[in-house]
Formats: C-alpha cells, sequence, structure tokens
C-alpha cells in the first residue's frame, strides 16, 4: 500500500484529467493522477518522428480549448509555464480532385464574399447560419454545450428561453436541431464545392452526413472554425501537457506514469482508493476515471446494479481513423499558393462521395475515395520543421472499426486478422496517391512517413476503441442527457453509482474534441 494519501485520484492523463487535476491543485485539493503509459497527456502526444520534424501523433487544433471555461480559469498559469497559442489568420479550406480550392480566412465576412466568387449564393448562406448559431441562438446552444444537464443553470437556461421564444419557438429549434446534414445540405446549399467544403466538418464530431443531429453539429463547428481560427500549441501539444503537469505538481498534486489502475477499491458504498498492480493508492475525497464506459463498468466498477451493465454494454462504438504522417523535403506545390496558409483542409469531391465514404466504412469497407483531412501544422507553427521543410497531417476519419473488406477490391483483406501492417500501408498508398494528384511530384518530397492504423491508435489509447477517436458515437442517443446513457439508477451524466465516483472524457457530456470541459465541470462537483 501507498503510504501517500491522495484527496482526489484521476485514472488517465488526457486533457479533462489534467484539467481536472489542475483545478482541483489550484483550490487546495491534492490530486493523484494515475497513467498507464509512460508519458502523460493521453490524445496530446508530440514525437520528433524524423530528424527535425516535430509531428502530432494524434490531436492537433485547439480551438475547443481556447474558447472554453477550462481555458479562462488556467489561462494564466498555462502562460506563465510558458505556452503560447498561436494562429496565422487562416482557418480551413477545400481542395477537389480537380485540383480546384478554396482557402477560408478566420474573418466570417470574407468567408461570405471568398465563397460568393466561387460558389454564387451560397456566401450568403454561409452568413445567415453563422447568425443563426453566433446571434438567434448562440445562448441556447453554448449554454447546454458548456454546462452540465444535470445542473440547476441548465435548467434555467431552458426556463429563461422558454419565457424569450415560447414553447412553438423552442419546439422549432428541437426540430431543427434533428435534421441530417445530408438533408439540409440538399436543400440550402447550391454548389458541390460548399458541400465539399463544409459536408467534412460533420465527421469531426464522430457522426456522418445522414445522421441525424448532423446538420446542428456540421453548422456549428464550421462556423465556430472560420470564426474563431485553428490555433496550435507553438512547439507541440506536449507543451501544453507539460504545463499542466507543471501546474499540478505547483500546488502539491502528483503524477504517476506507468501505472495500469486494475480496480477502485469501495467500502461502506464509498469510493476509498484504487488497486494498481501490487500497490494501493488510497483517496480521501473521490475518484475521477477519464475512461470508455466499457473500461469503467466492465473492470474499474464491476459490481453494479445489472441495467448499469447493461447500460454500458450498449454503448456503442463510432467508425475508425487513420493517421498518416509525412515529412516532407519542401513546401508542397499547390496550384493556389493561398493554400500553403490554410492550417486544415479537406480533399474531398461533394456531398455524395463524403456520404459514400462514410457509409462503405460503417459497412466495414475501406472506402473507395476517402475523405482526407490535410493538416498543414507547419503553415502555422514553422518551428516544427526544419527551415524549407513541411510536414503533412493527414486524418482520415471514415475508416471501418471492424474490417471486412475493401469497397474498390483491390486491397486483400482477411476479416479475421484486421488492420494488418500491409493492409495499412496499402490503404495509406491509397490516400497518399489522392493527395498525389493534385500535389504532382509529391511522393518526391516525402522523406518520412508513418501511418497509424484504427488498431494502432487503440493501441497508443485504449479509449479510443476500434480506432474511433471520440470514444463513442455522438448519435443523439448518445449525446448531452445521454452521454454516455440515459440516467440509469444512479448513473446520470458525470456521476456514477458510487457517489464519490466520476466519469470524464470524450464518452460524457459535453463530448469529444480538446476542450477540457467534462475535466472543468467534475472540478467543479468536488469541495
Amino acid at each position: 500500500m501507498s503510504d501517500d494519501r491522495s484527496d482526489v485520484i484521476i485514472v488517465g492523463s488526457g486533457l479533462n484529467s489534467l484539467v481536472c487535476a489542475a483545478l482541483l491543485a489550484k483550490k487546495g485539493i491534492k490530486p493523484l493522477v494515475l497513467e498507464r503509459n509512460a508519458v502523460f497527456g493521453g490524445c496530446i502526444r508530440t514525437e520528433e518522428l524524423f530528424p527535425g520534424y516535430q509531428h502530432e501523433l494524434m490531436a492537433s487544433w485547439y480551438p475547443l480549448f481556447l474558447g472554453g471555461g477550462a481555458y479562462a480559469k488556467l489561462k494564466d498559469d498555462i502562460a506563465q509555464a510558458g505556452v503560447e497559442f498561436i494562429d496565422n489568420g487562416y482557418t480551413t479550406g477545400v481542395v477537389l480532385p480537380d485540383g480546384r480550392s478554396l482557402a477560408l480566412k478566420q474573418d466570417i465576412a470574407d468567408a461570405i464574399q471568398r465563397l460568393d466568387g466561387v460558389a454564387a449564393g451560397d456566401g450568403a448562406l454561409i452568413g445567415a447560419m453563422a447568425d443563426e448559431i453566433f446571434n438567434k441562438n448562440g445562448e441556447l446552444l453554448f449554454g447546454l454545450l458548456g454546462g452540465s444537464p444535470y445542473q440547476f443553470s441548465t435548467f434555467k437556461l431552458l426556463f429563461q428561453q422558454w419565457r424569450k421564444r415560447g414553447m412553438d419557438q423552442l419546439m422549432q429549434f428541437a426540430g431543427q436541431a434533428l435534421i441530417p446534414f445530408r438533408s439540409w445540405s440538399q436543400k440550402h446549399i447550391k454548389h458541390p464545392l460548399t458541400e465539399a467544403l463544409m459536408a467534412p466538418w460533420v465527421l469531426h464530431s464522430g457522426l456522418g452526413p445522414q445522421d441525424a443531429g448532423s446538420a446542428l453539429i456540421g453548422k456549428l463547428t464550421f462556423a465556430a472554425v472560420v470564426g474563431g481560427g485553428m490555433p496550435v500549441v507553438k512547439g507541440g501539444g506536449t507543451q501544453l501537457v507539460n504545463a499542466l503537469v507543471s501546474i499540478i505538481e505547483k500546488h502539491g498534486g502528483k503524477l504517476l506514469a506507468n501505472t495500469q489502475v486494475d480496480q477502485i477499491i469501495v467500502q461502506n458504498g464509498k469510493a476509498v482508493g484504487v488497486e494498481a498492480g501490487q500497490k494501493t493508492y488510497m483517496a480521501n475525497k473521490a475518484v475521477v476515471c477519464n475512461v470508455t464506459p466499457t473500461q469503467l463498468y466492465q473492470h474499474l466498477l464491476p459490481n453494479v446494479a445489472p441495467e448499469v451493465t447493461q447500460a454500458a454494454n450498449n454503448y456503442r462504438y463510432g467508425r475508425g481513423a487513420m493517421q498518416i504522417h509525412l515529412a516532407l523535403s519542401s513546401r508542397p506545390a499547390w496550384a493556389n499558393e493561398e493554400m500553403l496558409n490554410v492550417p486544415l483542409a479537406h480533399l474531398a469531391t461533394d456531398l455524395d462521395q463524403v456520404s459514400m465514404s462514410v457509409m462503405q466504412a460503417e459497412c466495414g469497407l475501406i472506402p473507395t475515395q476517402p475523405t482526407v483531412a490535410v493538416g498543414q501544422p507547419a503553415a502555422v507553427d514553422p518551428s516544427r520543421v526544419p527551415e524549407g521543410g513541411w510536414i503533412f497531417w493527414l486524418q482520415i476519419q471514415d475508416m471501418p472499426r471492424v474490417l471486412k473488406g475493401d469497397a474498390k477490391g483491390e486491397i486483400e483483406v482477411d476479416a479475421t486478422q484486421g488492420w494488418t501492417e500491409q493492409v495499412r500501408e496499402q490503404v495509406a498508398d491509397r490516400i497518399v496517391g489522392q493527395l498525389e494528384n493534385v500535389l504532382p511530384g509529391l511522393s518526391e518530397q516525402i522523406i518520412g512517413r508513418r501511418v497509424l492504423s484504427p488498431t494502432d491508435l487503440e493501441q497508443l489509447n485504449p479509449n479510443l476503441v476500434g480506432g474511433d477517436i471520440y470514444s463513442g458515437t455522438c448519435s443523439l442517443d448518445q449525446f448531452f442527457w445521454f452521454r454516455p446513457f440515459a440516467k440509469t439508477g444512479a448513473v446520470k451524466g458525470h456521476q456514477t453509482p458510487i457517489k464519490n465516483v466520476f466519469h470524464i472524457g470524450a464518452a460524457t457530456h459535453p463530448g469529444p474534441g480538446l476542450g477540457g470541459g467534462s475535466g472543468l465541470l467534475v472540478a467543479d462537483l468536488i469541495k
């Protein structure tokens, strides 16, 4: 048994865990963070994959964090620790397979003008959409996403909105929130280029264009990026992790790596500590778990009511993802040189292509033409590459979690073996080939390549089940009040059946993304 007692034990060291620990430590509650891996940070992991090239293995962009409540509370501490968030005034863009492209700045008015120049009428649509999100519905939308579903403040917000709008308008808002992006796009968007620009952002919430609720989430994500920017951490996300670790330690908290927590110790209905291998760590106040519902209720807290176990077993994970890291000897030869400024663009054709690739992945097939998120971190932070060099951070969010075959019939797949090294590299060849079609000579520029399949991603972080980088699909039955699942017994939101055990992370409200929201909400609950 460890002789050192802590006030709160936090299982896992992702962003939500570090935020929670830092906030607790600052108010005098001593946390102990236990991490199974050799490094802290969860999905934030910067590595020099090739000499002089600093790559983000998984997460890379921080608009949610800078716009959220966790950063507001820790901003000064993070700055004092030497962390600098930077952007370059550009946000997103799109490149079509025929080479046509569009780059957008961090400016809604400019985006309207640029889009109307290549897709007449769609610029005005974007303007109306942004006004609806930020002005007409901003208070309600961001209030719901930023607060806890079960706190009085949320019910107060709904009551105020009912007084302001009336029941009919509230019901209209709810009805509009259920519309799939595909239906909204077919009704309102006029040009395929605009479809290709916006539709991929739906995938960044773990949904597909055909899913209920994806119109609201897709529009919100796109508008937030264009309006708020795509900042990165200068030098890599590990700088932020190190800063949060230093804040925790400065205020009396501790962190241990290479420590796999096996079970929570419960006595008389209260958690008193955890078992990790041959060691026991005791907690005076609470245990906080940044894990999936499957891990929580099958391993850490196995002896719960049958209905809770069943709800956890019913929790669904979404599509897999793939990361491809390319180190280039020189800048890519975009036909439109302005694309060199874009932090994160997408290589896509139109709404049908994005929808088809999602459906193929959900059927277990490697898509014929995956949608490719093309990240260019060196466009924002040149310090990550040698002079003249470049990095492509490619993320493909329409990969099958359970691999059954290849929609194109070119890659031989053994469903019993899944994501083998050979399959992984052949899929990467297809994706790099798609990119080279719009960037002739790309293969000659590549001096280093590393590919992470869905299986590789889960090995790096067990919360990414089957390579699902969102730790569970964000369909309407697993979102907001229903994340990870609807109230079951004593389980609701972040509260588990054990009163002083709390659940945080991407599988809980407000869901995935580098925001730190659940860590903030639970830190506020622990006194």
